[in-house]
């Protein structure tokens, strides 16, 4: 399902050029969990985004289900992120004018889904939210949010899911529930689960388990 070769990102700095990843190579099975771990500034989110096709690479390639990145514009990416990949982002993302239903509505409207508020109700009752459904962000707790943000990730029923620090917003209690509700998700739709995350224990959870050193990943 993913298929990474050779990737260097290099970003320029005042002082020269800064390699963030450096000879990148990695292969995940479809419907598998990978995680990738390592300390702040390894270059994990960074290698994450460029996996979701929000970034692009300075050299190497990228393959998302046999479609080469590098070969894509701007907006095919946006089509190939819309079609096959759902992201949580560390800093849940949901807009705050919107209802938690409204929030997992949006992309399956956009998408032309039909019935998108009944998928999106499912998915929310799915993760425990069937009575805060009508609730904005801001009424919901960190953990709720996060929630909402799964829901929102798995309404499209992805390929692949990318999720940046799931847990690490979140308290030992919810953080726990969090990782049950990705894990189940993950064996109901068989969808590809890529975590970064500083959660050992989350880590074990998963198939693979990779770790990030300077720009450098190796298998654990």
């Amino acid at each position: 399902m993913i298929k990474v070769s050779h990737l260097l990102k290099t970003v320029p700095t005042a002082d020269g050029d800064l390699d963030i990843l450096r000879g990148i190579d990695l292969e995940i099975p479809a419907g598998s969990s990978a995680a990738i771990v390592g300390a702040s500034g390894s270059g994990k989110s960074t290698l994450l985004g460029l996996l979701a096709g929000m970034d692009m690479a300075t050299a190497g390639q990228i393959w998302i289900d046999g479609e080469p990145l590098a070969d894509l514009n701007e907006d095919q990416r946006a089509n190939l992120r819309a079609e096959k990949v759902g992201f949580v982002f560390q800093s849940f993302q949901l807009l705050p004018s919107l209802t938690a239903l409204e929030n997992v509505m949006l992309p399956l409207e956009l998408a032309g889904v039909a019935g998108a508020a009944d998928t999106a109700a499912r998915f929310l009752t799915e993760v425990g939210l069937e009575n805060r459904l009508e609730h904005y962000p801001t009424t919901l707790s960190g953990g709720e949010q996060q929630r909402v943000a799964i829901a929102r990730a798995f309404a499209r029923e992805p390929r692949i899911l990318f999720a940046d620090e799931p847990t690490g917003n979140l308290d030992t209690r919810t953080g726990e529930r969090v990782i049950e509700l990705l894990f189940t998700l993950n064996a109901i739709s068989r969808t590809t689960l890529v975590l970064v995350t500083h959660d050992e224990q989350l880590a074990k959870r998963c198939d693979l388990r990779f770790g990030m050193v300077a720009g450098e990943l190796q298998p654990l």
